[in-house]
C-alpha cells in the first residue's frame, strides 16, 4: 500500500518500505514513519553565534543535535557526511526525554536550550516536535538550523514550540533551488511564515560563479528587506567540499563586497569570513 509523506514539497508517494528522497522517511505499514528518530550523528555544545544567530541570546550556549538525510541534494555541501551518508552512520539512540535531559544538566554551562542542526532537521519532524514540546516545558529555548523547504502545515504547526531559526536561503534563482531538488519560493514562503512568528535569521552561503553576483545579492536583500529589514542576513563563505572539493574558496573581498551591497537594504549583514 502506498503512502505520502507529508513534510515537504516532494511529497514522496513511497511503497511499502520504501524510503523517500530525503533518504529518512519510510514507508511502514502504509503509513509514513520518520527512521532517524532520535538517532544522533552528532551532538555538542555550541556558542549561539555557531548556528549562526548574532542577535539572539549573544553569548550563551545551545545544546546542538543532529541526526542524517536530507531532502536537498547539494553538491557543495559543507557537512555531506551525515546529510547525504554514502555508508553507515555511527549513530546513538537519544530519545527526547534523555536529549532534554542533558539539555537541563548543561543549563550550569550556559546552556539556553536545543538546536535542531547539522543535517536537516525537519525530514525528523516527529523528533523536533516531540523535543521542542518536552523542552518548553522546561522553559528552554528551541532553536532550528534549516533549508526552510518544507510544507506550510507542518510548518505552521511547529512554529509555535519554536523560539529563533537560521535558514539557509541558497541562491534568489528557481533554475538554482531546481539543480538541488527544491524550490526558490518553497523558501520564500518558509521564510515569511517564520518572519511572522519567531526571530529569524538567514544564512547565503556564497560560491565563487555560482550566486556570487552583485544583481542576485541586490535582488536577495532587497526582497528580504520587505519581510522586514531587521533580519539578520549572513553571507558565508564556501569551502571546497564534496562534489566540490575541486573548487576554491570564496575570496573574502567577494564577501565584503557583497556585504556592502545587501547593506543597502538590510540593518544588519555579517561577513561570515571564516
Amino acid at each position: 500500500m502506498k503512502a505520502e509523506c507529508p513534510i515537504c514539497p516532494h511529497r514522496c508517494n513511497l511503497d511499502e518500505g520504501q524510503i523517500g528522497t530525503c533518504g529518512a522517511r519510510k514507508n511502514s505499514g502504509g503509513r509514513i514513519s520518520c527512521e532517524n528518530y532520535g538517532k544522533t550523528a552528532s551532538i555538542a555544545l555550541d556558542p549561539i553565534e555557531k548556528k549562526p544567530l548574532r542577535m539572539f541570546h549573544p553569548g550563551t550556549f545551545i545544546l546542538s543535535t543532529g541526526s542524517y538525510g536530507c531532502n536537498l541534494h547539494c553538491p557543495f555541501c559543507q557537512n555531506h557526511r551525515i546529510s547525504m551518508p554514502d555508508e553507515a552512520l555511527d549513530v546513538s539512540d537519544i530519545p527526547p526525554e534523555a536529549l532534554i535531559a542533558k539539555a537541563v544538566s548543561l543549563t550550569s554551562h550556559g546552556n539556553i536550550g536545543v538546536a535542531y542542526t547539522y543535517n536537516e532537521p525537519l525530514i525528523g519532524y516527529e523528533y523536533v516536535m516531540d523535543c521542542s514540546k518536552l523542552a518548553r516545558e522546561h522553559r528552554l529555548k528551541n532553536v532550528l538550523v534549516t533549508n526552510g523547504y518544507i510544507n506550510e502545515e507542518p510548518l505552521t504547526e511547529l512554529l509555535p514550540y519554536i523560539d529563533a531559526m537560521n535558514i539557509d536561503l541558497k541562491s534568489f534563482r528557481d533554475d538554482f533551488y531546481k539543480r538541488l531538488g527544491g524550490s526558490l519560493e518553497t523558501v520564500k514562503r518558509t521564510i515569511e511564515l517564520s518572519a511572522a512568528d519567531v526571530h529569524i535569521e538567514v544564512t547565503t552561503l556564497i560560491i565563487p560563479g555560482e550566486n556570487d553576483s552583485a544583481s542576485e545579492i541586490e535582488a536577495l536583500s532587497k526582497w528580504l528587506s520587505t519581510v522586514d529589514k531587521d533580519i539578520p542576513l549572513h553571507l558565508t563563505r564556501f569551502y571546497p567540499r564534496y562534489k566540490y572539493a575541486d573548487r576554491s574558496p570564496t575570496p573574502v573581498d567577494t564577501i565584503d563586497s557583497l556585504a556592502e551591497t545587501a547593506r543597502h537594504y538590510l540593518r544588519y549583514v555579517f561577513n561570515g569570513r571564516g
